[in-house]
């Protein structure tokens, strides 16, 4: 029992430990850095948002779905 706590406290440690990246293509940087038209960078912040956002929906349907499954049993 309590290695698989360590293990799930050790999960939610390196969940919580984001690393700053600059990882933009030439072409969106440039739209972004010009400043001009600013409905395109927030239409850029949000598509980036809503990408972020499913894949952790996605595992976080999975395990409730898996402790669900445990737990009946």
């Amino acid at each position: 029992m309590k290695r698989k706590f360590n293990y799930i406290v050790l999960v939610l440690v390196f969940s919580l430990f984001f690393v700053d990246a600059e990882a933009q293509c030439a072409m969106c940087r440039a739209v972004l850095e010009n400043g001009a038209n600013k409905s395109v960078a927030e239409g850029i912040n949000n598509g980036i948002v809503y990408l972020m956002a499913f894949p952790y929906l996605l595992v976080g349907g999975i395990g409730y779905y898996i402790y669900r499954t445990y737990r009946t049993k």
